[in-house]
């Protein structure tokens, strides 16, 4: 890579695409050396907009479920999205707020890396364990499975300001006019990638790479 890349990788906990790409860019981010930056887009914060954009409970879940089957067939890991297991599951699909939270909670105690690593843990219960990421308790349950203290998880949890975190990523995103996720943008260019297979977004990213000069370069020029 030419010159280190620094990408903005806003997700949503409850979308099957976020986990096809977030394997992806975990492998590309050690291959490449990237500097990822997670950043949440809830699509939906609760009950009353889950239900303005799919209708009733049953419709939600029938839908979604007909993009987590598209999704299956287009990952990785297909093993890891059991649709089944999500359609016989005895609540209403989730809306991604709360999980959205506590990815923020886990960044304020530890950083990026704490935030993916509470990321994908959430998703693992979401897509392969049918679990509910509403539901607090299930967060809880992540948040110490990923080696975070359970009392200081809990305080950043409720604390305003990882819920202003999480609205603050939102608005960005509606700012830069997200309209889907995943969605990968290059900070230094303001590019967005066109989310595939691995191999195609590494094309992109050494594209991208190629376009920006190497500090030396830049000195070499003044």
């Amino acid at each position: 890579m030419a010159q280190r890349l620094t990408v903005d990788f806003f997700h949503d906990v409850v979308c099957c695409w976020c986990f096809n790409i977030s394997s992806r860019m975990r492998s590309l981010g050690r291959e490449l050396d990237l500097d990822i930056r997670h950043r949440t887009f809830v699509l939906q914060a609760n009950v009353e907009e889950m239900a303005a954009r799919w209708g009733t409970p049953e419709e939600a879940r029938e839908t979604i479920l007909g993009h987590w089957s598209a999704c299956r067939e287009a990952s990785d890991r297909p093993d890891l999205i059991d649709v089944e297991a999500m359609r016989n599951a005895g609540f209403d699909y989730p809306h991604g707020w709360t999980a959205a939270l506590a990815c923020k909670a886990a960044e304020s105690l530890g950083g990026q890396t704490a935030h993916w690593n509470m990321f994908d843990r959430i998703q693992l219960a979401h897509l392969a364990r049918a679990r509910n990421i509403a539901d607090p308790a299930v967060l809880a349950e992540a948040a110490r499975d990923t080696g975070l203290d359970a009392s200081d998880f809990a305080r950043a949890m409720s604390d305003p300001a990882t819920a202003q975190a999480v609205e603050d990523d939102r608005q960005a995103a509606r700012r830069m006019q997200l309209r889907s996720i995943p969605a990968l943008i290059i900070r230094d260019t303001g590019a967005r990638l066109v989310n595939g297979t691995i191999d195609e977004l590494r094309t992109q990213l050494r594209a991208v790479s190629g376009l920006i000069p190497q500090a030396w370069e830049e000195d070499r020029c003044s």
